[in-house]
């Protein structure tokens, strides 16, 4: 954006709405012009300015509404969100398995189904899935009813989309040695058997060594209904399968040779266990407590410590 042309553009829009008034100004993603004012953000900071002072001219009888959407509220400058601006805070969450339900019925209300869709079986499979995920959902469905010449999406072609958008699109070219499909289907497996035995963890949705994005292969679990929060119980059950595929490759070829394969799960492991211990107090060693996010040297050292023995912990039992 060139200098100035930001601050510009917002007293043209909120010229051109005293005109239409009354009328609704919408704001989507704000946070692009609304972030927490920087030196170095020059023009970035003149358009919040003016912003601001558009905001503080108005006038109860004006007749203009103004609302704004983001992602990010946490990094919006507090001049934005004092009273008398955006005061009234609406939290829009993912929607749960009835939402997702109407949602799908929406999309699909123009689309020829077969006899075999269950609308709310899909809702209740779907669970963290955004409205734009269901649409996306719909439209990947669509087009491979296109692609396959039938007149009629089906629940297969459905739970391709699901599939598609929780895995990754299936690299079905992609050349893998007899080794490597081995060494993928033995460190899947640990990470199935692990989720199978393991009371708490999430039911298995669907294990595969097909290539997927930028993984060789993948174990997925989807909760059994919708969660608001999570146990101590089922995070410890999470952390297990994580390490179940590094443990499988050292049961079956020998901890010289495991691979770089479990890397992205220790990844995984080593947030899931930060958070615990740093942000939900469930460490006996930290205790109960919250630690802000650039803790002394000395606790970061004891946090430090107590993650990786929770990792260690995790990899003995599984």
């Amino acid at each position: 954006m060139f200098v100035g042309v930001g601050a510009r553009r917002v007293r043209s829009l909120f010229q051109a709405a005293k005109k239409k008034a009354p009328c609704i100004i919408f704001i989507d993603e704000i946070d692009a012009v609304g972030s927490t004012r920087k030196q170095w953000e020059g023009h970035t900071k003149k358009t919040l300015h003016q912003l601001l002072v558009e905001m503080d001219g108005f006038e109860q009888n004006e007749g203009i509404i103004l609302m704004a959407a983001t992602n990010l509220p946490d990094i919006l400058d507090p001049a934005l969100t004092r009273p008398g601006r955006f005061d009234r805070h609406i939290v829009v969450p993912s929607p749960d398995v009835r939402g997702r339900q109407e949602i799908l019925e929406l999309y699909l209300q123009d689309k020829p189904l077969a006899d075999d869709v269950d609308v709310k079986a899909i809702a209740r499979g779907t669970p963290g899935f955004n409205g734009a995920d269901l649409a996306n959902l719909v439209n990947i469905a669509a087009i491979k009813a296109a692609v396959e010449g039938v007149e009629k999406l089906t629940t297969r072609q459905l739970e391709f989309a699901k599939d598609r958008i929780i895995m990754g699109t299936e690299r079905k070219t992609m050349f893998v040695s007899e080794e490597s499909k081995k060494l993928t289907a033995y460190h899947e497996s640990g990470h199935a058997i692990v989720a199978l035995n393991t009371d708490g963890a999430h039911p298995i949705h669907k294990a595969t060594i097909m290539p997927r994005g930028n993984a060789l292969g993948m174990v997925t679990q989807l909760p059994s209904h919708d969660e608001t929060s999570m146990s101590k119980k089922q995070l410890l059950a999470r952390l297990d399968v994580c390490m179940g595929g590094r443990v499988a490759e050292e049961l079956i070829f020998g901890e010289e040779y495991v691979t770089t394969g479990a890397s992205n799960d220790l990844h995984t492991a080593t947030e899931l266990a930060q958070y615990m211990v740093s942000t939900c107090g469930m460490s006996d060693v930290i205790g109960p407590v919250y630690v802000k996010e650039r803790p002394g040297s000395e606790m970061q050292s004891r946090i430090d410590a107590e993650v990786c023995e929770t990792i260690t912990r995790s990899l003995r039992t599984s």
